[in-house]
């Protein structure tokens, strides 16, 4: 260990990445901009294609990745490969898969961690360090990462390998700003793998490093996106209370929070992502039979109804207007989960389109930043008996809604993000409808 933390200090440790995703690949850049020789491991030949040519292969609004890339891998810092065989030289190995959850049970799917740390425990060379960065259920990383390592390995920890977790805390659109500006929580089986591991992150964190052990890094993690997930939950059904009542729930929101020590959260058409809808199920997954929870499960609820709560805001105006939301053509405007990004993991418009052709409307998508949908808005609102604002991309906060309306064929707009007030939208010809707005 005091021989690896002088590797790192001097910058001449080997680094290697497991999984070039949307956490993976900003970490493999960084941590090849400040010098370390950096392997980044993927199994999609397209993706390590593109880095290789110094291509950045995130999509959407990513302020300095792109620079960062092409910058790194130019300078011969940064190699990508599905070669696992290479990690025999390397000294710290990051691991940055997907976690999901199984959409029936809401228990943990570990089929890309439990290869990912197969292959490692295969390659990897004696004295090695192993971070999961991933964020993983309570016990992870002492029930299935450490066994794994142990039995594919042949080693043992802190004997053959040493071993610790480093959650992410990221959101695309600000992933090198979250990365060097967010603290972190790293759990460590040792003290002495921990000040390494903590060592090894400063030289692309500038923020506080908590070391600390891997249970409580893993709680730590899923605990603060489970707050969140219910923060939003309690706005969500606050918006909700609101239209019943006749009420608008963004001048509700504006007053509750001048009062000391409050901050209600935005309502919204949906909670997206590959975090907040699958975090809550990982920190209660391992107390299945032990422990009954009942807000977090009735939170992941409510957020998961919301598309559901807009495919209804669309029938009611149409309804109101004399027309069926069957066989209508609904255009609805963003496909990724969150403002300005590609990434469609989770996203509420997929829950709303897949309802709205359930009862038979006619969907027409348009987003500027999934590729698939990128076309002419104008093209897709043409015609339409309804409008559907799912993202507040920059690109929509600032339409001609005048021209928009004149091109369709009904005039309702269902505003599921708060992109523009119920005035503006009524001077523009709209029947007006929006999660939180009552009539």
């Amino acid at each position: 260990m005091e021989n690896l933390k002088e590797l790192i200090q001097k910058r001449k440790a080997k680094v290697a990445v497991v999984g070039l995703g949307y956490v993976g690949t900003p970490v493999a850049a960084l941590f090849a901009d400040a010098g370390f020789d950096v392997l980044g491991l993927d199994i999609q030949e397209e993706k390590i294609k593109k880095i290789n040519q110094g291509i950045n292969p995130i999509e959407g609004k990513e302020p300095g990745l792109t620079e960062l890339v092409e910058k790194v891998v130019k300078s011969g810092k940064l190699l990508a490969s599905s070669d696992y065989t290479k990690l025999k030289e390397i000294d710290l190995v990051t691991v940055s898969v997907e976690t999901p959850v199984d959409d029936e049970t809401k228990v943990p799917k570990y089929v890309a961690l439990r290869s990912a740390i197969e292959s490692i425990g295969k390659n990897m060379k004696r004295g090695a360090v192993v971070i999961v960065e991933s964020t993983i259920a309570p016990r992870t990383m002492a029930d299935i990462v450490r066994p794994i390592l142990e039995e594919s390995s042949g080693m043992k920890l802190n004997e053959g390998f040493f071993l610790a977790n480093c959650p992410e805390r990221v959101m695309p659109g600000k992933l090198l700003h979250n990365i060097r500006g967010c603290d972190r929580v790293i759990g460590a089986f040792s003290e002495e793998s921990g000040e390494v591991v903590r060592e090894f992150y400063t030289h692309i964190v500038q923020a506080h490093l908590d070391v600390t052990d891997p249970l409580t890094a893993e709680i730590v993690k899923t605990a603060e996106n489970t707050y969140r997930d219910v923060q939003i939950a309690f706005a969500n059904e606050l918006a909700l209370v609101c239209e019943a009542l006749g009420a608008n729930f963004w001048k509700v929101r504006e007053l509750v929070n001048k009062s000391p020590e409050r901050n209600v959260h935005y309502a919204g058409a949906g909670v997206g992502g590959h975090c907040i809808p699958k975090d809550s199920w990982l920190l209660i997954a391992p107390l299945k039979g032990k422990l009954e929870t009942k807000i977090i499960p009735d939170a992941r609820y409510i957020n998961d109804s919301m598309p559901l709560h807009v495919a209804e805001l669309l029938r009611n105006g149409l309804t109101e207007s004399g027309k069926k939301l069957e066989g209508s053509e609904i255009a609805v405007l963003g496909y990724a989960y969150l403002p300005n990004s590609d990434d469609t993991r989770n996203s509420p418009s997929i829950s709303l389109v897949t309802e709205l052709q359930k009862i038979g409307a006619k969907v027409r998508i348009h987003d500027p930043y999934v590729e698939e949908y990128r076309g002419d808005l104008g093209k897709v609102v043409a015609g339409a008996e309804a409008v559907v604002v799912m993202v507040a991309h920059d690109d929509y906060l600032e339409l001609d809604w005048e021209k928009i309306r004149k091109s369709m064929k009904g005039n309702l707009l269902v505003d599921g993000r708060n992109v523009l007030d119920k005035e503006k939208a009524t001077s523009s010809g709209f029947v007006y409808k929006a999660v939180g707005v009552g009539d």
